[in-house]
Formats: structure tokens, C-alpha cells, sequence
């Protein structure tokens, strides 16, 4: 038996493990990654996007000049066909997406100065920067992870209903972002977050090659359940988990109520840290998770 540690996605797996196997655990750490034991992919994205907006309306509190920054690039996209260096078609939508890094602890000020220094002057008038374009590329590709995209939504697949592209159908029952009304009025433009469309598989060379397989993927409908509920309610591993407050990435609504459905797990909810605490306060997070685990505080 072998201690593990989940993070995010990790802690789904975590939870998996602790339905299927538990006898080859001595212990179950997880951080930001308590999942629903019974959500659709529908009901995951419909409690994250308004979260999400909250996300972007403080990013905004603390940059206020980045809202006509952000509202200019996207201007600019919505006139322009702008194609990356590595290929990548840089969509209002896809510079959306550029949101996902807000769920980190220094994401809101990374995004910052990502916008801050978006445009230089060319003898054509006002064009995206070399280095604004490179940073975006880096940020946007799944070149180095493919299979994130391929699976990313699949992971909440666990009954007869397919998941659909989830995301983007959920999206569209919260207008406000839509960034061309957005552009149309006087709204700020609403970044999104941690989440896969099927215009990813157009715009990035790196998935254009599995948009076929993530369509079936999409449409499959005879998952396998994920969780055991009664083995967690039988649960005799020790096990720990940081939920973090308000997390962008994991609803903490969704993560409280599978806490409670693991016999012996205990919680730790705090708001020091975004989903990225394990990396940014790794020496705190673990400490208290193993003194969790061990009954020691």
C-alpha cells in the first residue's frame, strides 16, 4: 500500500482509487480535487461559469485598465484573421480562454501584464506584438498535452447521457459571455476558464488531427460509474483534502458534499490559496494534510 497525492484531476483519481481499490492505499492526500459523485458535465459547467465571471469581475477590480485592454484585442480579432506562429488561430474565443489563468494564485497579475503591452505600431497601423502573440501560442497550445483535451470533459462521463461538448452548450445559457454583444454594448468582455470546446480542434494544429475522435468521445453514452458511494461510505483509509474556497476550477459546493460522502475523510477549507496551492504553498498544504491524515491536528 503507498500514500498518494491527488491534485486537481489527481483527487478524482484519488476518489476512484478509494471506490475500486482501497486496500492498496495506506493513506489518500488530495488538494482542489474533491469531485461530484453523481453530477452530468451540464451541471459541473452551469455552477463554474458563474464563478468564473466572479473570477474576472475581481481581475478587473484590481486591473480596471485591462477591461478596455482586454475589449481592444478582442475588437481586433473579431476584424482581423490573426494566425499564431505555430499555426494556431487566435479567435475572440480562444483569447477568451486566456481566463483559465485566473484560477492560479498569480494568474490575475500574469494576465495583466500579458495585456498591458498587447499592440505595437507598424506601418499598417496598430498590430498584436511578436511577444504578445509568442506568450499566447505557449499559453493556448496543447502541443505538449493532447490527451487534456481529449479527455478533460470526459472525465464527468458516468451514466447513459453523453457529455456533448458540455461546455459549450452550457456557455451559451450565459450570454453575458458573448463577446460579440459584449463589444456590441458597453459590457466588459468575460474571459472564460478551465474548459474544452470543439473550436479548440480547429484553431490548434496540435488537436486538428483527434477532432474525430473527441466528436465520439463526445457523443458516447455507455459510461461506466466513476465512484462507489457505498464502498466511500465504508471508507477506512485515512484520507485528507484541501478544499479550496471559491475554487475556479472545482465548485466547492460539489467538492463539500462528496467530503461528507467519504466515511473518515477530513477537509480543510481555506481561501490562502487558488487551485494551484499545492504548488504555491506546497510545504503548508502537505504539512496539514498528513497531520489531518494522521490525527495529529
Amino acid at each position: 500500500p503507498w500514500t498518494v497525492l491527488g491534485q486537481s484531476f489527481g483527487g478524482f483519481c484519488t476518489v476512484a482509487y478509494l471506490s475500486l481499490a482501497p486496500e492498496g492505499l495506506s493513506a489518500a492526500l488530495i488538494t482542489g480535487g474533491l469531485p461530484s459523485l453523481d453530477a452530468h458535465a451540464d451541471d459541473v459547467y452551469r455552477a463554474a461559469y458563474p464563478r468564473i465571471e466572479r473570477k474576472v469581475v475581481a481581475h478587473y477590480a484590481r486591473y480596471p485598465q485591462d477591461i478596455e485592454r482586454a475589449r481592444r484585442i478582442a475588437d481586433h480579432l473579431l476584424t482581423h484573421d490573426v494566425v499564431l506562429p505555430n499555426g494556431y488561430r487566435l479567435t475572440v474565443e480562444a483569447f477568451q480562454s486566456l481566463g483559465i489563468m485566473l484560477g492560479g494564485g498569480e494568474g490575475s497579475h500574469r494576465l495583466h501584464f500579458l495585456l498591458e503591452d498587447a499592440f505595437v505600431r507598424t506601418a499598417n497601423g496598430h498590430e498584436l506584438s511578436d511577444a504578445f502573440q509568442e506568450q499566447a501560442q505557449g499559453l493556448l497550445s496543447f502541443a505538449a498535452n493532447p490527451l487534456y483535451a481529449l479527455i478533460h470533459e470526459i472525465i464527468y462521463g458516468q451514466d447513459a447521457r453523453p457529455t456533448a461538448w458540455s461546455a459549450e452548450r452550457v456557455r451559451a445559457e450565459f450570454p453575458r459571455f458573448d463577446a460579440a454583444k459584449a463589444l456590441a454594448g458597453d459590457e466588459p468582455l468575460l474571459f472564460t476558464g478551465e474548459s474544452i470546446h470543439p473550436w479548440m480542434f480547429d484553431c490548434d494544429p496540435a488537436l486538428r488531427p483527434l477532432r474525430e475522435t473527441a466528436e465520439l468521445l463526445a457523443a458516447r453514452t455507455d459510461w461506466t460509474p466513476l465512484y462507489d458511494p457505498a464502498r466511500l461510505a465504508a471508507n477506512e483509509v485515512p484520507a485528507a483534502a484541501v478544499v479550496y474556497h471559491d475554487d475556479m476550477y472545482v465548485d466547492t459546493a460539489h467538492a463539500l458534499t462528496t467530503a461528507r460522502a467519504i466515511r473518515g475523510l477530513r477537509t480543510w477549507v481555506t481561501d490562502e490559496f487558488e487551485h494551484d496551492g499545492v504548488r504555491a504553498g506546497g510545504p503548508r498544504v502537505l504539512d496539514r494534510l498528513l497531520a489531518l491524515a494522521r490525527d495529529e491536528a
